[in-house]
């Protein structure tokens, strides 16, 4: 199950680090985007609790695009998931496709998902109960509040109703959460409506998310449940030669940071 795995994955490699692989050629030090990724995982592999590729920088390099992923998520070892952040959202039966294409053509361990359909757009995602599903809920980006903070009858932000209902959808226990790293407060939010689940915060690094809040605010009662995905900030930590050697600089230094504020969290009790 995709919980289990990444929690094994988390005690493994001491790690609540997530390296978004998102490919931008106007950034990247070397143009193979197969290498340039083998060459990051190479370097971070031990640092890392997951990895989450953006479709979307894929896609966009044409008709091989997705197959370019593939080839740069070959060096990802075994016990470390691989989360496609795809957003993906319709209908029912157009869902189901988007499930199987992720997870059945795919092989992705977990995807994330765009609840505007309502249950019967994440169910087929959710069904496959060993795979996991983030649903965005709250994310990082300025524009945000434009329609994530819409107030509902009652007063309620409209973040909060979504994030209820991925607690509901939570039956198979393989629903978790988008939260960004930019948004504290509402994370902390999501994090107490949404106790149990696995809350996956993008938005450190390149977005400037506050990442000693964000992370106190995503932890569970036992100080994990969460995943700080970074990307910009990890691949792009150089653009000479030494690009890996310098995103392994940059992922060690989140990775003990999160650490030592975990460590604090669990001393306080």
């Amino acid at each position: 199950m995709f919980v289990e795995k990444l929690r094994a994955a988390q005690q493994t490699n001491n790690s609540y680090l997530c390296i978004g692989l998102d490919p931008d050629p106007e950034l990247m030090a070397h143009p193979h985007v197969p290498s340039f990724f083998t060459d990051i995982i190479n370097e971070t592999k031990d640092l890392v609790c997951a990895y989450k590729p953006n479709l979307a920088f894929f896609e966009a390099l044409g008709t091989g695009g997705m197959q370019l992923l593939l080839e740069a998520v070959r060096a990802v070892p075994k016990h470390i998931p691989i989360i496609a952040d795809a957003k993906r959202g319709d209908i029912g039966n157009t869902a189901k496709f988007y499930a199987k294409a992720l997870f059945d053509v795919y092989k992705f361990d977990a995807c994330t998902v765009n609840p505007y359909g309502g249950r019967d757009a994440v169910e087929p995602f959710a069904a496959y109960k060993e795979r996991g599903v983030f649903v965005w809920c709250r994310s990082s980006n300025p524009g945000a509040a434009d329609v994530q903070d819409l107030k509902l009858e009652g007063g309620k932000p409209l973040f909060e109703a979504i994030a209820e209902r991925a607690r509901d959808w939570n039956e198979h226990g393989n629903v978790g959460v988008v939260a960004g790293a930019t948004w504290p407060e509402q994370i902390e939010r999501v994090r107490e409506i949404c106790p149990d689940q696995v809350l996956l915060v993008p938005g450190v690094g390149a977005q400037q998310g506050e990442l000693e809040a964000a992370v106190h605010a995503a932890m569970d009662a036992e100080a994990g449940g969460f995943l700080l995905n970074a990307s910009r900030g990890v691949l792009y930590a150089s653009r000479g030669d030494d690009y890996a050697a310098a995103a392994r600089k940059e992922a060690q230094r989140l990775r003990n940071r999160i650490n030592v504020m975990r460590q604090a969290a669990l001393a306080r009790g």
